[in-house]
Order: C-alpha cells, then sequence, then structure tokens
C-alpha cells in the first residue's frame, strides 16, 4: 500500500521501546488505534542498531553530523518526500522543520503538533514567526489548552480555525488493579519536575507510615539528590510498559512540577490507572484530568500534608482512585478518530456533489464568443460541451481565446493562474484542453495532486506530413506528453508519427449535435443548385484573405473546367465571400449534394468540422474515397469519388433523380446520428480517459 502520510518526530525523539518519551508515546500509541496506520511511515533518528515500536518507521540517520542537526535531519526527510510525495506531513514540535518545509510549498497538507511551549521553540518564539504558522499551516495541534494559550499570546487575534486542543490519549483498563501502599513518582528527578519538593516530603512521610514505599522513577545527569531511606526506592529510566505496571499497583502519584508543563503525562496516566494523583497547578497540568488534589502551596510541608491527609482517610483514598479510574476524560479513541478524521478529510481530493456516476469537467477550449458565436453550427467544443451535459455530467466552460485577451497576448501566466483557482474552487474530475495546449506542466501537475483530476487533449488540424501546419501542430499537442492522461485527434493515430505513446492516441470523429444539425434537406422543395461547398480562409478570420491560395481551389478549378451540366453553389471561391450560422443553412437548402473537401492530402478518417454540418443535417455528401469514410458508411448513405472526374461520373449518375438522392440523404443523417452523435462521442472521451466500462459502441474503436 501507498504511504500517503508521514509523520516526522523530533530527532532527539528516540522511537525505541526503552526509550520513548512523550511525542514518540504519543505517536506509538495514535498508530495503534489509527485505521490509516498502514498508510502512514514515522520518521525519526535512531542509531543502527536501536529496534523502533513500529516497522512503519524510516530512519534519517544524522549520525555523521555535528551541527545545525535539525536542519540537515529535515533536509533528508524532504529527498524521501521528492520520491514519494506525501500527501500529508505531520510534525511534531519542530517549528524549524515545519517552516523549512513550508517554504518549499509542497502540494501536500500541514500537520503540526506542539508538545511544548511555542515560545520555547526555535521559529516559532516570536509574534511573527508564529503569525506565518498560524497563517500558512493545514492544522495546528496543541496538547493543552495552557500550549494553544502560549501559543495565540501577543497574536492579534486568539482564535484561528486551524488551531485546535488534542490531548494526548490513554487507553482505560480493563478492570480497576489491585493496589499496594507505594507512593510513585516518575520523570526527571530534578528540581523544575519538583523531584526535591517530593523527596524531602516522602521521606518525612515514610518516617510516619513505615508499612508504605516509595518508588522514584526516572534519571537526571544535571542533579543529584540523596534521599535515604529503606523504602525509597530510585529507579533509573523504564521502558513506558513498565512504568504503567507500576502505577497499577500505586496507590499514590505526586507529579508536583515547578516548571509550567505543557501537558504532564505522568498524571494522565497514574490517573488512568487509578492512583490517587496529586499535582500542581502549573502550565497544563490541571487539565490531565478532573483532579481534587492540586497542591495550593509547592513546597514540602503542603505536600506532606496533603499525602497524609490522603492515607489516614482510607475511604477518601479509595474514592479518589475509583473516580479517577472511571472519569478518564482523554482516551485514545477519542484522540484517534479526531486526528483520523481530518487526515480522511486531508486524504480525500475533492467532495463531489454530482452524483458518483457523474463527473464535473472543466472544458477548456475556444467557445467562440469574440465571434457573437457566429460560428455555433460548427463548434466542436460546444457540442462535446452539449454531449457531456445530455449524458448527466457537469460542466464548466473555460473560453481561453476570450479571456482577459490582452493579458494572453502577454502571458500566459495569468490564464494558468485563473484556471488554479477556478480548479481549487470546482475541483474537476476532468479538465478537457479544446484544440489548445494553453497550461503549463506545473499547473497540470499540481491540479492532478490536489484532486486526482484526469487531463485529456482534443485537436482537429493537421497532424501528418502534407498538412498545412502539421510540425507545429505536432509540437503543440505534445506538449507535457507525460501529464496528459489521452488525446483525441480527428486524423487517425496509427498514420502520425509522434513521441506521444500509441496507447495515449485514439481518433475522434467530428460530432453532430442534434439541436444544431436539425435540417432535413431531403425534404426541401425548390433545391435549384446541384452541388454545395463552402471554403473559407480560417474560420475565426470570417473573411477570405487577400492573395491567399488555398489547395482545395485546384480541385475547384478543375472540377468547374471540366463540368458542363451541375449549377453549383461554392462559398468563398471566386471572391464569393463565406456566410456563416444560419446565412450558410440558407445556401445549403438550396442544394441537392455536397462535396466535403479538406485542406491538406486526404488521409484516413480526416474531415473538416464540416462534414457534421452536411451529412448530419441530411443532403448527400460526397468525400475522396482516400479517407476511407466507407468502413462507416455505406454507398446508400454517403458518395466516394477518386478524383474530379468521378465525382463528376457519379453525380451524373445521380441526375434528375432526386428520389435516390434524398433516400441517400436520409439514410447519411440517421448513420450519422446512430456512431457519431455528441453524446456518444463525449463519452467516448470519458471511456478512454477514464477506462471506464463502455456505455455505447464505439463503431471507430
Amino acid at each position: 500500500m501507498k504511504k500517503e502520510i508521514a509523520i516526522i518526530l523530533p530527532y532527539k525523539e528516540k522511537y525505541t521501546l526503552n526509550e520513548a518519551s512523550a511525542a514518540a508515546i504519543w505517536v506509538k500509541d495514535y498508530l495503534g488505534h489509527s485505521h490509516l496506520k498502514d498508510k502512514t511511515s514515522v520518521f525519526g533518528y535512531l542509531h543502527k542498531k536501536s529496534r523502533p515500536l513500529t516497522q512503519n518507521f524510516i530512519n534519517l540517520d544524522i549520525s555523521n553530523i555535528k551541527y545545525r542537526k535539525n536542519n540537515y535531519y529535515t533536509k533528508k526527510f524532504y529527498e524521501h518526500y521528492k520520491k514519494n510525495r506525501y500527501n500529508i506531513i505531520e510534525i511534531h514540535n519542530r517549528p524549524e522543520s515545519l517552516v523549512f518545509l513550508l517554504k518549499k510549498k509542497l502540494n501536500s497538507k500541514l500537520i503540526f503538533i506542539y508538545h511544548n511551549n511555542p515560545q520555547d521553540l526555535r521559529f516559532s518564539k516570536s509574534v511573527k514567526e508564529r503569525l506565518f504558522i498560524a497563517n500558512n499551516c493545514d492544522q495546528i495541534y496543541f496538547v493543552s489548552n495552557w500550549v494553544m494559550e502560549k501559543f495565540f499570546e501577543g497574536l492579534p487575534f486568539k482564535y484561528k480555525n486551524n488551531c485546535e486542543i488534542l490531548y494526548p490519549g490513554i487507553k482505560k483498563i480493563n478492570a480497576f488493579p489491585k493496589k499496594e501502599k507505594i507512593i510513585i513518582f516518575t520523570g526527571k528527578l530534578n528540581s523544575s519536575k519538583g523531584y526535591d519538593i517530593f523527596g524531602k516530603a516522602a521521606l518525612n512521610v515514610l518516617h510516619k507510615f513505615n508499612e508504605w514505599k516509595v518508588y522514584a522513577i526516572g534519571n537526571e545527569r544535571r542533579e543529584t539528590h540523596n534521599f535515604k531511606h529503606k523504602n525509597f526506592n530510585v529507579i533509573g529510566w523504564l521502558p513506558h510498559e513498565k512504568i504503567l505496571n507500576f502505577y497499577k499497583k500505586s496507590s499514590i502519584s505526586v507529579v508536583c512540577s515547578r516548571w509550567q508543563e505543557p501537558f504532564g503525562r505522568t498524571a494522565m496516566e497514574s490517573a488512568c490507572y487509578g492512583c490517587a494523583t496529586i499535582t500542581s497547578n502549573r502550565g497544563g497540568l490541571p487539565e490531565t484530568f478532573n483532579n481534587n488534589l492540586i497542591l495550593e502551596k509547592l513546597n514540602p510541608l503542603a505536600l506532606e500534608k496533603l499525602i497524609i491527609k490522603i492515607i489516614n482517610n482510607s475511604n477518601l483514598l479509595k474514592n479518589i482512585q475509583i473516580k479517577n479510574f472511571n472519569t478518564v476524560i482523554h482516551k485514545i479513541e477519542d484522540l484517534t478518530n479526531k486526528i483520523d478524521n481530518l487526515k480522511n478529510n486531508l486524504l480525500t481530493k475533492k467532495i463531489n456533489y454530482i452524483k458518483n456516476k457523474n463527473l464535473k469537467i472543466l472544458h477548456i477550449s475556444s467557445f467562440d464568443e469574440k465571434n457573437n458565436h457566429r460560428l455555433f453550427n460548427i463548434s466542436i467544443s460546444n457540442k462535446i460541451t452539449s454531449g457531456f451535459i445530455r449524458n448527466n455530467h457537469d460542466v464548466i466552460n473555460f473560453s481561453y481565446k476570450d479571456y482577459n485577451k490582452k493579458l494572453l497576448l502577454k502571458s500566459n501566466g495569468h490564464t494558468n493562474s485563473k484556471l488554479l483557482n477556478i480548479s481549487d474552487n470546482y475541483r474537476p474530475d476532468l479538465i478537457l484542453l479544446g484544440h489548445n495546449n494553453i497550461l503549463n506542466g506545473k499547473t497540470i501537475e499540481e491540479i492532478k495532486t490536489k484532486y486526482n483530476t484526469k487531463f485529456a487533449l482534443w485537436y482537429e488540424d493537421h497532424l501528418v506530413k502534407g498538412g498545412p501546419n502539421y510540425v507545429n501542430n505536432l509540437n503543440l499537442i505534445e506538449s507535457n506528453v507525460e501529464l496528459i492522461d489521452h488525446y483525441f485527434v480527428t486524423t487517425f493515430p496509427d498514420i502520425i508519427k509522434t513521441k506521444i505513446p500509441k496507447n495515449k492516441l485514439s481518433y475522434m470523429p467530428i460530432p453532430a449535435d442534434e439541436n444544431i444539425e436539425n435540417l432535413e434537406i431531403y425534404n426541401f422543395n425548390n433545391r435549384y443548385k446541384d452541388l454545395f461547398f463552402a471554403l473559407s480562409h480560417g474560420v475565426n478570420y470570417g473573411k477570405l484573405k487577400p492573395k491567399n491560395t488555398d489547395e482545395r481551389e485546384f480541385f475547384l478549378n478543375e472540377l468547374i473546367q471540366k463540368n458542363n451540366k451541375f449549377a453549383f453553389n461554392i462559398l468563398g471561391y471566386a471572391h464569393e465571400q463565406p456566410k456563416w450560422n444560419y446565412h450558410y443553412f440558407n445556401e445549403l437548402s438550396k442544394c441537392k449534394m455536397a462535396l466535403n473537401l479538406s485542406r491538406g492530402r486526404p488521409t484516413r478518417y480526416a474531415s473538416s468540422n464540416r462534414i457534421a454540418s452536411l451529412v448530419a443535417n441530411g443532403i448527400m455528401t460526397f468525400i475522396d474515397k482516400k479517407t476511407r469514410f466507407f468502413d462507416f458508411f455505406s454507398n446508400d448513405e454517403m458518395g466516394f469519388y477518386n478524383n474530379v472526374e468521378d465525382l463528376l461520373n457519379q453525380m451524373d449518375k445521380l441526375y434528375g433523380n432526386i428520389n435516390k438522392i434524398n433516400k441517400i440523404s436520409k439514410n447519411g443523417k440517421k448513420k450519422y446520428f446512430s456512431i457519431f452523435n455528441n453524446t456518444i462521442i463525449s463519452e467516448y472521451i470519458l471511456f478512454k480517459t477514464f477506462d471506464n466500462k463502455n456505455k455505447y459502441k464505439y463503431v471507430w474503436d
């Protein structure tokens, strides 16, 4: 299973059975109950012979580093990140590591857990540093309210949505344990922890109650305290599980810290295990359990009096023990559920309010706003979008040519930024690039990483040698080839020489739309022209270009020269300007037959987008045999010619036989809509891009 979550411990934190302290125990306990443990890796630093607490540990070896260890430690993690690209990174108690990763602007969600006073930690001491963390980290947890208050101290606000308390948790034992006459102190045996106070008070208690025993578990090399009594036992540092076993049999636990404890795990644990736990009121200690044994004065005499009070009153001692055992307020299950819910939410790339079987699609193409939709009847973009919608998908159109044109001419950067923002808001399942490749690789990669979005591209211009601008066209679509999931082209892929892998390249027919190709030319009376053809020097330009030559004109010249019988209606030729939309339909409706002639040499399945506006509008259409459209249409549905003479001969055979012409026209329209309508073609895009089960029969695939 791919590891999606990384947990980074402080490099000094020993993630081992014998040496684990607060943060390591926190992580170990959490992973013991988390449903996400198989998706998680724990990073830390251990000597090679040390055995980590869990198998998912990755050692960041900094044994040869003498200075700036945390910096090198974090850089080592970053090298791992570049290989694995974790979706979530959870950092414990090292703001320096957090800030390092924040400045890398990773495509990951960052969670930070404060185990100590934020003002005591590097890169978190100043108000400016804490503001940076608050405003840039996805989630910040504090082990107590006291720690959170220290974080907000001096900040211009006292609340932020990404800041919450997440207390350390503990698993409640099943039955109240058998108690012995033991008083216990655990932790660093120093004056900050109040060990000197405890030792003096404990000696006095033992002099009065010699049947009781005292255990001090821990160590401290920097201080020496010598408390002598036969029942005063000093034990070195023990593994966490053994300390818990001591809590089980101890009757009284003392946590009398002088310093501001961020939380006080020993207090929580000993109370949970049924000890009558005495604490000071420093830092987060009052938040560890529902305590009624808080020292009013932090000195040996006050502690001695309180211990003696509960020893002398066995009922009081027992009641406090039972109460602590029964009222555990920080259960590990609650901790785990809270942070697992957060992580599951972050791992969910999108919340999609469209039904699961349907998709959200961002279609980036030219939707002809700049031409006032003059080209609505031949726009592949609009037809594909309509097809998606008819198949119950949700679509947003982004007309890139019409967006902020001045900025676009200057730089694509603004457009990429705009589309990033749209994706953040919409979270599309698919981004379809329509006859363009305007997004840069960084933008595509960021969107794919964030929302698991698929990218597809359709393209209708020439891509084979001999076609106009075929080299530039190929260069355009080959950009970002490793990031685009699938390509759809109106030329048969096998004849395209490209670096695009063949398994990512599919043929796409020109779609027809029932609301646009809604004419039935075969039912029109008074058609007095025999053959229709429309030529233009660029649909966006809209007019004939002076001194522009088009290779189709050579075919038309020969056709006109050899014709002595038929009436032609040729638009865009001999200074006859092209016509568009309903003016185009009006010219088409004058004619009995039509010619589909595309630029470039005829190639397999290649056609201009006008083929749909001809065949699907119910006019008998001729096309060059070399396009092999006879793979889809019979001679009763379309006409196929070899050259000018062959075209004229076939027209001659049909001359005067309007019934046959109309029958072929009607059959052609029916066939076109049955195999090439936009609901089929738009679903084909999803079928290939998402490797779905086919919804329709795709006769060209």
